[in-house]
C-alpha cells in the first residue's frame, strides 16, 4: 500500500489554510472558541488533538442527550445539504449519515457509483469543485484513500471520510462514545484488537493513546497493519505515555484487556482472497476462552457485519457486547462531525470526564 504520510500532511495542512481563509472571507472571523472545528476535513484521527477529539464526543454526547433524551428538535443543518459518495455498499454509514443529517433539519444526496464515477467520467477534481457550488459538505466512502485526499485539496466545503482502504474514522468515534458511557472515561482503559490489520484498526492506531487509552495489536503474519501507520502510532505512544504490544498470539493481546475488538477478516475487495485469509486466521476467533485471559470488567466491540469466525455467539450476545449500543453511536457520532464542521454550536451538556 502507498502511502506518503509527509506529503498527506503537509496537504492537510495547506487545504486547512485554504478552507479558513475562504471561511473568513464570507462569515468573518471564527468565535472565540477553546476548539474550533468549522471548516475543517475529517479524512484520518491523526489530524485531530486529543482536545479535539474530545470536543467531538462531547458533541456527540450533548445532541444525544438534548435530542434523544429531551427530545429536543435541533434544526442546525437547516438549508444545508449534504453529498454522500458511496463506492461500497453500507448499512451504518448510510444510515446514521442520512438520518442524522435529516435530523438536524437538513437534506443528504446520496450518490452510488451508478450516478457518479469517481475520476472516470469527470475528474475527481471537477467533481470536487461542482460539489463545492451545490452542498455544504462532502461525506465520501471510497476504495482509494488517495481519491480522498485529492477531493479534500480541490473542494471548499469540508470533506469526510466514510470509510477509504486506510482509515474508518466515523467508527472508531462511535467507539470511542461508547466506551466513554459504559466505563464513564477512556483514560487508563486497554483496546485489544484480534485480527486483520485493516482500516478500522489503522484509526484506532492513530488515535486511542491522545485519549490515554494502552493499545494490544494481535494480527497473523503477513497481515500486519501499515508499517508507517505503525510508527506513527510508537510515536504516539511514547508521546502520552501510553503502552504498546504488537504480536501474533491473540491470548497474549488479551491479556488484561478491559475492550475486545475485532473486525471483517476479508473487507470488500478481498473476496478472492478468502480461503487463504481464514486459513490464516485460525485460531482468532473471539470466544469466552480468549475473554478468560481479560480484565474481569471487559467488554467486546465489533462494527459489523459480523461473521461467526469472527466471534462465536456466546461473546456476541453476551451482556458484555456493545455491539449494538456502538451501531447506534455511529449516528451520534456522524451528527457531532457535522455540526463541529459546519456550524458555530457549542455543547450545552457539561463536558464528560475522558
Amino acid at each position: 500500500m502507498l502511502f506518503n504520510v509527509r506529503n498527506f500532511v503537509n496537504v492537510a495542512k495547506l487545504t486547512g489554510i485554504r478552507k479558513q481563509l475562504l471561511r473568513q472571507f464570507w462569515s468573518g472571523p471564527p468565535a472565540q472558541m477553546s476548539v474550533h472545528l468549522k471548516g475543517r476535513d475529517l479524512l484520518t484521527l491523526q489530524n485531530y488533538t486529543a482536545d479535539e477529539l474530545k470536543h467531538l464526543l462531547w458533541m456527540a454526547s450533548d445532541l444525544k442527550q438534548r435530542i434523544k433524551h429531551k427530545g429536543e428538535y435541533l434544526p442546525l443543518m437547516q438549508g444545508k445539504s449534504l453529498a454522500m459518495i458511496f463506492e461500497k455498499r453500507s448499512t451504518r454509514t448510510r444510515l446514521s449519515a442520512e438520518t442524522g443529517f435529516a435530523l438536524l433539519g437538513g437534506h443528504p444526496s446520496f450518490l452510488t457509483t451508478q450516478d457518479i464515477h469517481l475520476g472516470i467520467n469527470e475528474s475527481l477534481t471537477d467533481t470536487a469543485r461542482v460539489l463545492s457550488r451545490m452542498t455544504n459538505a462532502v461525506l465520501a466512502r471510497v476504495y482509494k484513500h488517495n481519491d480522498l485526499d485529492l477531493m479534500a485539496k480541490e473542494a471548499t466545503i469540508p470533506v469526510i471520510n466514510g470509510l477509504s482502504d486506510l482509515y474508518h474514522p466515523l467508527q472508531i468515534l462511535a467507539d470511542y462514545l461508547t466506551l466513554q458511557e459504559h466505563y464513564g472515561g477512556l483514560n487508563g482503559l486497554t483496546i485489544t484488537w484480534i485480527g486483520d490489520g485493516n482500516n478500522v484498526l489503522h484509526s484506532i492506531m492513530t488515535s486511542a493513546a491522545k485519549l490515554g487509552m494502552h493499545l494490544r495489536i494481535a494480527t497473523p503474519r503477513g497481515f500486519e497493519p501499515d508499517l508507517r501507520i505503525t510508527k506513527i502510532t510508537e510515536q504516539n505512544s511514547k508521546e502520552y505515555g501510553t503502552k504498546l504490544l504488537l504480536t501474533t498470539d491473540p491470548l497474549e493481546a488479551a491479556d488484561s484487556a478491559n475492550v475486545l475488538v475485532t473486525d471483517t477478516w476479508i473487507s470488500m475487495g478481498q473476496e478472492e482472497e478468502k480461503k487463504e485469509r481464514l486459513k490464516a486466521f485460525k485460531g482468532y476467533q473471539i470466544t469466552m476462552q480468549t475473554a478468560k485471559y481479560a480484565a474481569s470488567n471487559w467488554t467486546f466491540l465489533h462494527c459489523l457485519p459480523r461473521k461467526p469466525e469472527e466471534v462465536d455467539d456466546e461473546v456476541f450476545y453476551s451482556p458484555q457486547s456493545l455491539v449494538f449500543q456502538e451501531a447506534e453511536n455511529r449516528k451520534w457520532t456522524i451528527m457531532a462531525v457535522m455540526v463541529s464542521l459546519l456550524t458555530d454550536y457549542s455543547p450545552q451538556l457539561q463536558k464528560p470526564t475522558f
